[in-house]
């Protein structure tokens, strides 16, 4: 689904990530953990090409390494970034609209399927998302990025400043994803990302220094000693 080749983002003279390689299969959940500052953000907007990079990626075979960004979503690789970023002056319902723009034919389907998949918003179609709890944001963030019906979705920090009932609920809502769609999963809760992921990659100051499989890794003692607090 996704290949990744001696991938480097620069700003200046700090290397914010150095000549890193990932595999991503097909309706796997991988999860790229690591500290603040480690790279992964960099990695993920690197990926839809909206920072300038060094090194290949492959999409479904296909080289997409000097793509303009719209194109890239268009093909089907979405990022739900950092923030939620939600259009707080719009209401959910026409949060979902923008989400569809270049899919507007299947927006009445996949409108359904969201507040089925999201059933917090169901009842809050015309609210204002600025006012929404940030749980709710962060769903309607996933919900938005899912309406353009992606093969495969990004998410950096979905759990960021939510509490653990709303945390838990985001993660079964991403577990039961993984049913349609490929995700590639950022998350400062290591054992979380871990446990519902296939496979994991540490990031440490922009280099993989460690992969395998997540439960792999979950039992790894120095895995456990820097992310898990064991």
């Amino acid at each position: 689904m996704l290949d990744v080749k001696n991938l480097q983002v620069h700003y200046g003279v700090i290397a914010a990530v150095r000549g890193i390689d990932m595999h991503i299969d097909a309706n796997n959940i991988v999860t790229l953990i690591g500290s603040n500052g480690a790279g992964k953000t960099s990695t993920l907007h690197a990926i839809v090409n909206s920072v300038k990079k060094k090194g290949q990626v492959l999409f479904d075979g296909r080289d997409i390494s000097k793509e303009p960004t719209h194109r890239i979503i268009r093909e089907g690789l979405t990022l739900v970034p950092e923030g939620r970023r939600v259009f707080i002056n719009l209401s959910v319902d026409e949060n979902l609209r923008m989400g569809a723009f270049n899919n507007d034919e299947n927006f009445e389907r996949l409108r359904g399927e969201m507040y089925r998949l999201f059933p917090r918003l169901d009842g809050k179609k015309q609210q204002l998302a600025g006012t929404l709890s940030g749980g709710e944001q962060q769903m309607l963030a996933i919900a938005r990025a899912l309406m353009s019906e992606p093969k495969l979705l990004m998410l950096d920090e979905p759990s960021l400043g939510l509490a653990p009932k709303i945390v838990g609920e985001v993660f079964e809502i991403i577990t039961e994803l993984k049913k349609r769609i490929t995700i590639l999963l950022i998350e400062q809760n290591a054992f979380a990302a871990l446990k519902i992921a296939d496979y994991g990659y540490v990031l440490e100051n922009g280099s993989i220094t460690l992969e395998g499989k997540a439960a792999d890794l979950i039992g790894n003692d120095e895995v456990r000693k820097k992310y898990l607090g064991g």
